[in-house]
């Protein structure tokens, strides 16, 4: 049995952000309309460890993807120089059930969390915005960036961190990297003033800006919340928005804050979902209807768009032969 083993270089090599979005979509579509098979994901807490493993298997017909993302939380590992959040992709050749792939699941959890957001700026932003605003600066910020870069012109890049001086340096490695304007600000005011796209990539929970101030016409990405307890957007924005979108239905409406809170406190009903991405692409809903309607999408992510997107970089890899082929 030969295994492909893909690095983070690797993927990088094989795979771009508009490829990672046409991924997202293909998974989204997958399991809206019932063709993929995804349980719920395991967690086995290591106590004498300080740590937990997650296990989040999944098969998607229409993409002949069949594999498991496995995530481990370790705090601790800080203290010995190793990664505090290790994630590895194993996939399977789902016709005969053999491991044909090892990749950088870090790596693939960065690339399909932006692409799943780029997916869903692109169908529901307004075609001409131009001013992007970002909270957080973390390891899955730059992919945000990315990918809404990807599908709309924008011409200035707004950064929000706690710590402004990672929000500066932050800002000074995307401008290099993508050659825009970008600025760091010290107030989430000033970040969304006049905004079109907002992207809120944070653990917090607290809600990182007012969505009274939010343009009219702007689209807002939730990223960051997957708890009950990681609340991110203001009740006023979720009651507010036209259109309320999200990646899977059970997954936000049980794990985020977001839409949990204002549920909970009976502020509204699990009514205010429009509906997945999915049926968006699949015309079983409505996207946007006017240009000054607020739009809200919300992900907690999900092992589909993990599974799909490794099956095209795994056949991406193998079409330009690259990667290290392991004899088992």
């Amino acid at each position: 049995m030969k295994i492909l083993v893909l690095k983070e270089n690797h993927m990088k090599q094989v795979f771009t952000m508009k490829e990672a979005i046409k991924a997202a979509k293909d998974s989204l579509i997958s399991y809206s309309s019932n063709d993929a098979d995804i349980p719920l994901r395991t967690n086995i807490n290591v106590k004498e460890a300080g740590g937990q493993s997650l296990y989040m298997p999944g098969y998607a017909a229409s993409s002949k993807a069949l594999g498991i993302k496995i995530v481990s939380v370790y705090p601790n590992n800080i203290n010995k120089g190793l990664p505090s959040v290790p994630a590895t992709m194993i996939l399977l050749d789902e016709e005969t059930g053999q491991v044909c792939a090892m990749m950088d699941g870090t790596y693939l959890t960065r690339v399909r969390t932006g692409a799943v957001s780029g997916a869903a700026t692109e169908l529901l932003s307004n075609e001409d915005s131009s001013i992007f605003a970002i909270f957080g600066t973390g390891g899955q910020a730059e992919t945000q960036v990315e990918a809404v870069l990807a599908v709309r012109n924008i011409k200035e890049l707004r950064i929000y961190d706690i710590n402004i001086e990672r929000a500066k340096d932050f800002a000074a490695k995307m401008m290099e990297k993508f050659n825009i304007k970008c600025i760091a600000v010290e107030s989430s005011e000033e970040a969304i003033d006049n905004a079109d796209i907002i992207t809120s990539v944070t653990t917090t929970k607290n809600p990182v800006f007012d969505g009274r101030l939010v343009k009219k016409g702007a689209h807002i990405n939730g990223v960051g919340s997957y708890t009950p307890e990681m609340h991110e957007i203001d009740e006023y924005t979720v009651l507010n928005a036209g259109k309320v979108y999200v990646d899977t239905r059970d997954g936000v409406l049980s794990e985020s804050a977001d839409l949990i809170n204002p549920i909970k406190n009976n502020k509204c009903t699990e009514a205010i979902v429009t509906g997945e991405l999915g049926e968006l692409l699949l015309g079983k809903t409505k996207g946007r209807e006017s240009s000054d309607e607020i739009t809200f999408f919300k992900t907690v992510g999900t092992a589909v768009l993990d599974i799909v997107t490794a099956k095209m970089i795994y056949i991406k890899a193998l079409e330009l032969n690259i990667g290290d082929q392991v004899e088992m």
